[in-house]
């Protein structure tokens, strides 16, 4: 604060050595000059103190503002922005990617399964910017939704649920299917699945998309594996193959692709690949040749293949999968 009052600095404040002993007869003065003088001082220190205090503090909100600019609080890690006010909160950002659900988040976040930009983060404060932080939870790394709001999903549907976004008789939906963060993004299916057909589904909100997909010129191929009754000989095959009458019809189907997968005891496992998308088609087909459908699943709508996704889960298309599929159906790519 102001220089310290001792003896080696009286002559600063101009009170003489002997005044101090009590041989000065003006000794009340020469104390209350001094007094005085000190006093002067020590507040000019303190003025000093403030300024220089002030000056730090000035420096320290100009950092502070250039922190922010790059996107992280002072005194972060540069490789971090966990304690930013941009982003989202991370369980947040987990459940809108798919990953879990708000509080399996916060249980992952509290395990410490959730590294962002290389560092465990176990605080539920923390924040990311999507597209700008790497988040991984047990090592994968977690894409975010679409920027721009779209969101696209592939379903696993199982049996017994409708294609639909409500049910007037109370049954299982597909949506009853997809977090609740997904829902509140408005998505949809694209096209639909008997209730008691299972397999890949598509949903999105990419209502441009929707519409190339459902138009008969952007006809994508989808394939079927069907469990049949008995097993169909090379002649009900090749009928599939050049498009068979169906009941009611006056047109008969496109031709088909079709081969034999395997048998299962007195059943047949085929796979079938069309592109039209009447009603009940595949079953209809097979009824038509003879064979009837014990169980059938689609597999693969275009470019999108189910893979070995589980039964009732879903998660989020590649940024490639939605580039080919927007191809495929006559779309520019998503900026």
């Amino acid at each position: 604060m102001g220089r310290p009052l001792s003896l080696a600095n009286l002559a600063a404040f101009h009170l003489p050595a002997g005044c101090w002993g009590g041989a000065c007869i003006e000794f009340p003065s020469c104390l209350r000059g001094f007094i005085e003088a000190a006093s002067d001082a020590i507040l000019d220190g303190m003025s000093t103190h403030r300024r220089a205090a002030h000056g730090t503090n000035v420096e320290r909100q100009s950092e502070r503002r250039m922190a922010r600019s790059k996107g992280r609080t002072l005194g972060s890690p540069a490789t971090a922005s966990d304690k930013s006010p941009q982003g989202e909160r991370l369980q947040k950002y987990l459940a809108h990617a798919g990953i879990a659900s708000r509080r399996h988040a916060e249980e992952l976040i509290t395990a410490g399964e959730v590294m962002v930009n290389g560092q465990v983060v176990r605080e539920m404060g923390t924040r990311v910017v999507p597209g700008r932080d790497e988040v991984r939870v047990r090592g994968e790394v977690v894409r975010p939704p679409d920027e721009r709001g779209r969101l696209y999903v592939l379903l696993n549907k199982p049996l017994d649920t409708v294609t639909t976004a409500r049910d007037e008789r109370g049954r299982r939906t597909v949506l009853d299917l997809m977090p609740e963060e997904w829902r509140a993004q408005r998505v949809y299916p694209v096209g639909r699945l008997d209730r008691d057909t299972e397999g890949l589904l598509l949903l999105t909100n990419d209502g441009e998309l929707t519409l190339s997909m459902t138009h008969p010129r952007y006809a994508l191929e989808k394939e079927y594996h069907a469990l049949v009754d008995g097993h169909p000989p090379r002649e009900a095959l090749e009928r599939l193959a050049q498009g068979v009458a169906l009941e009611g019809e006056t047109r008969p189907t496109a031709p088909a692709r079709v081969r034999t997968l395997r048998q299962a005891g007195p059943d047949t496992w085929l796979a079938l690949v069309i592109h039209e998308g009447r009603k009940r088609q595949v079953r209809r087909m097979l009824e038509a040749v003879g064979h009837p459908v014990r169980r059938l699943r689609r597999v693969r709508v275009g470019p999108l293949a189910l893979g070995e996704l589980p039964a009732g889960q879903a998660r989020l298309l590649s940024d490639d999968e939605v580039r080919r599929l927007r191809q495929e159906t006559g779309l520019a790519p998503v900026e």
